[in-house]
Parts: C-alpha cells; structure tokens; sequence
C-alpha cells in the first residue's frame, strides 16, 4: 500500500485510495454518491486574506457536474478593491486536489479551493493563488528546481481565567497541562487540519501567556511540512480558518494578532523555505549549507524590505518589528540565530546517531539522514497575505541565484551571535533595516516593483494596490507617537486581521 495513503486523515483519500494530487472530477462525483455529500462548498481568498464561501445544494447530478466543471460567477469588485464595479464579473473554479468533508457543516458538505478566472477564461493576474503559480513556474524555469515552504502558525487563544494553576508570565514555551490550559483544543485544530489536507509537522504552546482583566491568554503554534509553495499557502489559509471556527464554537477568542499588548510576546508567522532538485533538497552541501542555499538568502534579504508589504500589512506589525526583541529588524543571516532576519535551523547534518544512544537497542541499525534543512525568513505575521508573501519570497529567491555577487553578499550579510551584541556594532551599523511602518513597507516595494512584476509574476494592478492600502493607514509616525492606551486601541484595530 502506498505510504502516502496508508495513515492520511483525510477522508478522500482513504476512500479513493489516491494522493490528492490525483483527484478527477469522477472521484469528487464518485465520493459525493456514495458518502451522501448534499452540499458543495467553494472557498476563495481576497483581499483581506480571508477565505470566503460560495454554497451548492446538491440538486442532481448532472448540476453538480456542471458545477465542478464551469464553477459559478462572482462579483469580483467585492473581493478585490481594484476590480471595477462596471466590469466586475470572475468565475471560479475549483481545484479539485484541495477537497475535503467540512469538519463544521451541519449538512454534509465537500468543501474545495477555488481559482479566480477573468472574462476570457483566463487565470485572474491579479489573483494571490495565481500570482504565486507564476512565481513557482518562473523559480523551476530559472534553476531547474521547486521552492517548498512551510509557515509557523502562531496564535492567541483568550478566554476566562479560572485562577488554576496559573503558568508563570511569559514562560509558556511547550507548556504542558495543568498549566497550559488550551492544548486539548490545539490538538483538535491540529486534526482537523490534517483532514482538511494540512501537512502538519507538530503543535506546542508558545511563549506567550499572562492574564489580563480575568482573561487568560494563551499563545500556541502550528508548524507544518515542507510542501510545494503552493499547497504551503493552502494550507495555512484552510488551518487559521478552522482555527478561528473551532475557536467559535468554543466560545474562545482567537487572533492572529502580531501585536497582543505591550510587554507580551507577539505571534510571527515565520516561512520556513527549501529549495529542491526532484526528491533532492539542495540546502546542503555535505554537511555544510549549499551555495544554492546562499544564493537563495542572498536574494531573499535583498529584497526582505519589500517583503513586508507582503507580510506585514498592519500598523500593529511594525509595533512587533521593534529592534532588541526577538522578532529582527536588521536584514541577516545566522545560523540558529534567533536575532537574524533569516535564520538557518538545526537541520539533521551530524553524524552521530543519537536514536541509537537514546535506544541502545537500536545500536547499529542502518540509517539515512534525513533531508530536512530548511532556512526561515523570521518577519511576517499573521495580517499576511499567504500566497503573496511565499510568492514574493520565491521571487527574490530567484533573483539570487540570478545575481553575479549574490554569494559576496550572503558572506557580507552573515551574523555569528546575536546581532545586537557590543561586538557587532560596526557590522550592524552596515546592515539595512527593516521597514518600520507601512508607509515605509510601501516606499520599498514602490522602489523595488520591477523586481516583482518581472517574468509577469505580480500584476501591475496587484502593486498598485498593495502600496495604496498601505499608504492609506498614513502611520509613517504612528509607532512613536503612541503611549499606552493609545497603542492598545491601535492594536484592538487589527485584532483580527489577516
């Protein structure tokens, strides 16, 4: 039996018996009959980063074929701001590798992403889902190779304090019950995840956790698999939807929030990225980080600055992107280097076998390490939009392996110990920063958009846009001109953002 099958939680694939990538239209059918499925739903992002929902009753078969073959239309000036009411129609269609059983539906429902095409039939340029297919296409023909991503999803869950065994402020890192208080309800996010499709890695509490006013609050993380770019950012956007539903039904307050309160960790969604030559990931080089790694960085933090428009879309982001905190400001990289902008992770590269001395029965057995060295580009947060920050950190990516220098400039831009340390002074004082609002996020990408709209990847239409939502909160000052209450009901703003 194939392995990829054999223990996949998600209910299609166990009764097709095939990986989702596999999927035809007669399966959808096919499942639909036969598991009395009676409602179809669409869900699509826009421009706020959020999915949305188009219900079907199931009225006949040859309606449901029609509707997975033709879609439906949409008014797209309601999605997306830069659509013209006049000539606002889309379709979309679904993708039928995405499917999944709606965990929450009370009526048996099949829900499936969909894509947004133009009135031509074409692929919508200025849809995130396609932005970041271009992106993907544009790096394999470049290099030769598929850049695969992962996010850590990082969360607050907040309800009422019941005063037992109370954690201790700001010490939650892998809490465990009593003293963590959400687990079990991570955990159920976690499953159902993975049978919506998520390729989950593990969950654990984080290091936020206070209580505040009689509320308790909790911060957790999701981590996942690194997978194709693409089904990267589906999954993040289906997890933070049944996060936020579970947590309803729990009648928990769950955000994304990057910024909680003052004082208080705030929640990153750092992307974890490699990249690969077939089933080869090409991080490594022995047991030393490649060249095509470097280049790779190297591309990446040239353009981190312009990355922000894409992954930090909130005045309250740049409230988390402060410097000496754990979230960076100064554009390098390290490696296991929590200060860097990019950090390069433990990646499995020893030689000694440790199961072998944690299990003395296991003492000789053959094994193969495993490739899993990964480097993380540590700024986004939750308010970002998934599909285009993946998609604009594939762009840079490919940049670098496009740059002459590229491997001067990861050399130049590389940080042995804490960035902020005495000893580093002089090195750091030659370092970019970050943006530190979104009027300064949106004056990178202004400077840098022909990168970005190169190889036809990011529209001219998508850009304009970002950079006016940008502009529009006008909060080139904002950071420090608030105090106390001030920034707290800056942040109650975008609690829910993303």
């Amino acid at each position: 039996m194939n392995s990829k099958i054999q223990l996949n939680p998600n209910k299609l694939v166990q009764f097709l018996q095939k990986e989702p990538e596999q999927f035809r239209k007669d399966d959808i059918i096919r499942f639909i009959s036969e598991n009395e499925i009676q409602m179809v739903n669409f869900m699509y992002p826009a421009d706020d980063n959020r999915l949305k929902t188009l219900n079907f009753v199931i009225n006949s078969e040859e309606y449901l074929d029609s509707i997975l073959t033709y879609g439906e239309r949409v008014d797209g000036s309601s999605l997306f701001p830069f659509i013209e009411a006049g000539n606002s129609d889309l379709y979309v269609i679904p993708r039928y590798s995405t499917a999944f059983v709606d965990p929450f539906a009370v009526v048996p429902t099949l829900t499936m992403l969909a894509s947004f095409f133009d009135k031509d039939g074409k692929p919508l340029a200025e849809s995130p889902e396609y932005t970041l297919h271009r992106a993907c296409e544009a790096f394999r023909e470049t290099t030769g190779m598929d850049f695969y991503a992962m996010g850590e999803l990082e969360y607050y869950v907040i309800s009422d304090d019941e005063g037992l065994y109370p954690a201790r402020d700001q010490k939650g890192y892998h809490e465990s019950s009593p003293y963590a208080k959400f687990n079990d309800f991570r955990t159920e996010c976690m499953s159902l995840i993975a049978q919506a499709g998520g390729q989950i890695k593990y969950g654990h509490n984080e290091v936020g956790n206070f209580t505040l006013e009689g509320k308790i609050y909790e911060q957790n993380e999701i981590e996942f698999l690194p997978i194709p770019a693409e089904q990267a950012a589906d999954n993040l956007m289906i997890a933070k939807w049944i996060i936020r539903t579970l947590g309803a039904r729990y009648g928990y307050d769950v955000t994304f929030a990057p910024k909680i309160t003052a004082g208080k960790a705030g929640s990153g969604l750092h992307i974890h990225f490699k990249v690969m030559e077939g089933d080869t990931n090409k991080m490594t080089c022995g047991n030393e980080l490649s060249d095509e790694a470097k280049k790779a960085i190297a591309g990446i933090l040239e353009y981190a600055p312009a990355i922000t428009a894409m992954g930090n879309k909130v005045p309250t982001s740049y409230f988390r992107l402060v410097p000496h905190q754990e979230a960076p400001t100064a554009v390098c990289w390290g490696d296991r280097n929590r200060s860097c902008l990019v950090r390069v992770p433990l990646g499995w590269t020893g030689e000694n076998d440790m199961c072998s001395q944690a299990n003395p029965l296991e003492a000789g057995s053959s094994r193969v390490l495993p490739q899993k060295q990964t480097a993380e580009l540590r700024s986004a947060d939750g308010s970002a939009d998934v599909y285009q920050l993946i998609a604009a950190m594939v762009v840079a990516a490919r940049i670098g392996f496009e740059m002459e220098d590229a491997l001067k400039r990861a050399e130049e831009t590389y940080v042995k110990v804490n960035i902020h340390d005495d000893a580093y002074k002089e090195q750091a004082a030659r370092l970019k920063s970050l943006p530190a609002s979104c009027a300064a996020s949106a004056d990178e990408l202004e400077a840098a958009r022909d990168a970005f709209e190169a190889k036809g990847v990011f529209s001219k239409r998508m850009i304009d846009g970002i950079i006016k939502k940008l502009r529009s909160y006008d909060d080139a000052k904002l950071r420090e001109s608030l105090q106390g209450d001030q920034m707290l009901e800056e942040v109650r703003k975008y609690w829910h953002c993303g």
